[in-house]
């Protein structure tokens, strides 16, 4: 396989969209498929690329890049007879980004190693901004040949790809940290109304966060949605930290780990749900703590 090869991009929102683009520099002939057709036509037409009409159709590429929401929307993509997996060939390499859980990826990778072709779980650490830098850190677990035939799609967009072992290490991984990102935006959410609410600017409070030792790079990144929350659009809606909450959970549960501090921050998420906050971005504790 060359170093500029057919990809095809399954799964058209936010993160996938700046993956397009990213591939589309890099010089791959990309094609887009996405389950709500008119989302897929408005990121090909912004590039001048063809749409996919099925995922068997999106199959034919080289590489095959996945980036869905959740484990149904990624059975539903993967199984049935206009399916990823009916379409696949031998050699093809799936590189699977979304967030899902860890069995679902096994499951599907024996689906997708009958064919002949390779599942390797590759879920990605960062934000929109992340890909459109290149950024992104890629967590992938898989076969390593699988991975290196898939490189020059991820290299695209990543500016550091870990491997971690065999498939749904990924996964595992991408849980782990979100668990962690999670926490930190329930903390620094606390924090800075906290500040607010004791006398302290809002910009002045989050200068401090941003030069202290818990500034991670969530801190900088977010800190425009923290401190400007009505003019920054909606990156990673809160109804999908609850999914990843829960997927964490069950994890958790099945591998005998404790977390009492990741059922603390599901509970907070759960009030932003119940408050009607499901689509908002995750810096929106910070909103609804202000008006508690």
């Amino acid at each position: 396989m060359s170093a500029v090869f057919s990809v095809a991009v399954v799964g058209a929102g936010r993160m996938g969209s700046a993956m397009v683009g990213r591939l589309v520099d890099a010089g791959h002939d990309v094609v887009v498929y996405n389950r709500t057709r008119s989302r897929a036509a408005a990121v090909a037409k912004r590039y001048g690329l063809g749409v996919a009409g099925t995922p068997r159709e999106a199959a034919a590429a080289d590489v095959v890049l996945v980036s869905l929401a959740d484990d149904a929307a990624v059975r539903a993509v993967y199984l049935g007879g206009d399916g990823l997996v009916a379409g696949l060939r031998p050699g093809v390499v799936v590189t699977d980004t979304s967030t899902v859980d860890p069995a679902t990826v096994r499951e599907l990778g024996a689906e997708v190693a009958r064919t002949g072709a390779t599942l390797v779980d590759a879920p990605v650490s960062g934000s929109v901004a992340s890909v459109e830098s290149g950024q992104l850190l890629v967590l992938a677990g898989g076969e390593e040949s699988a991975l290196a035939r898939a490189r020059p799609a991820l290299d695209a967009f990543g500016a550091r790809v870990i491997p971690l072992g065999p498939l749904g290490a990924g996964a595992t991984m991408k849980l782990v940290a979100n668990s962690i990102v999670h926490a930190l935006n329930a903390a620094l959410s606390e924090a800075l109304v906290l500040a607010e609410k004791a006398g302290v600017d809002r910009a002045a409070a989050y200068e401090v966060i941003a030069a202290s030792a818990v500034a991670a790079p969530y801190v900088h990144y977010k800190r425009q949605a923290f401190e400007h929350p009505d003019d920054t659009e909606v990156a990673f809606a809160l109804d999908l930290v609850a999914k990843d909450l829960d997927l964490a959970s069950a994890l958790a549960e099945r591998v005998g780990a404790r977390m009492p501090q990741l059922a603390t921050n599901r509970a907070a998420v759960q009030a932003a749900l119940d408050a009607g906050m499901g689509d908002a971005d995750l810096s929106a504790l910070a909103s609804l703590y202000r008006r508690s």
